[in-house]
């Protein structure tokens, strides 16, 4: 799979966001020079993986088409390829894009819906032979706001990607290739993004290496009253050493240089020497 020891250290997701309306980013790299240029300042500060999404996946944000995200994604991809050492994931729900991203060099499928959108993701990996990260969501990103009435938000959670590890392997997928999430933003509100934090152990249950996204996120531009996404870095950081400290094997961050600083220090702390 990927080089990588789970349990023994943090690894860091770079975002490299190729869109014009991300929440945090958008049409900061949306060309191949500059998408490259933060690629490289990405890894340079740290990142073991570059994570290139062409589909904003905010709050209310509009589906595109497919000939529009792999327009966006693939030469950046191939640049991207060409002149960084690292494992790129893709941060799709098309099955389409995760085929053709993997034929211009990404290593790992990151879909925020799970394998839920495209019915066919999972058996294009299991082809593929490639990690994937299942994302827990309710809805979509145009309608996920609207869907945060959970009786138990972590042990819906936890049944939810259960199933989808369940049907990921029954597709071909194996095990050691299957990354979990639980979706933070995604269908949640203040306080179900807090508890998912709290309770993140719960999800060791599952085997699986757990990647958490928090970066930036309007709840902690809530809690710290900080509408600015840029603003809330260390809001960031201090839900990366949460997310730490509760099993995250894996963090999704856009300010790696000092996530990993973070990172360290938490690890040497929590993990073991």
């Amino acid at each position: 799979m990927l080089n990588f020891n789970w349990g023994d250290r943090t690894y860091l997701m770079g975002v490299l966001n190729v869109t014009p309306d991300s929440f945090s980013d958008g049409g900061e790299f949306n060309q191949p020079d500059a998408a490259l240029n933060q690629a490289l300042a990405l890894a340079a500060a740290g990142a073991h993986i570059i994570d290139v999404g062409g589909q904003s996946t905010r709050p209310g944000a509009e589906q595109i088409s497919e000939t529009e995200e792999l327009d966006r994604v693939l030469s950046v991809i191939k640049i991207v390829r060409n002149k960084i050492d690292l494992p790129i994931s893709v941060d799709t729900t098309r099955a389409s894009v995760a085929e053709a991203a993997v034929n211009a060099g990404a290593d790992i499928i990151n879909d925020i819906s799970g394998g839920n959108f495209d019915l066919s993701m999972f058996s294009t990996v299991a082809r593929l032979n490639v990690p994937i990260v299942l994302m827990h969501i309710r809805g979509n990103p145009e309608t996920m706001q609207q869907m945060t009435d959970y009786q138990d938000v972590m042990a819906e959670i936890c049944n939810f990607l259960s199933k989808q590890i369940t049907v990921a392997i029954t597709a071909g997928i194996e095990r050691e290739k299957i990354i979990i999430d639980p979706g933070i933003g995604f269908a949640k509100n203040l306080s179900q993004n807090l508890e998912i934090f709290r309770r993140l152990n719960e999800l060791k249950e599952l085997k699986c290496p757990i990647l958490i996204g928090p970066s930036r996120k309007s709840f902690i531009g809530k809690i710290l009253n900080q509408p600015d996404p840029k603003g809330r870095i260390w809001g960031t950081a201090a839900a990366c050493c949460a997310a730490i400290f509760n099993g995250a094997d894996i963090l999704r961050v856009h300010d790696v240089e000092q996530m990993r600083d973070v990172s360290i220090v938490a690890d040497a702390i929590w993990r073991k020497s």
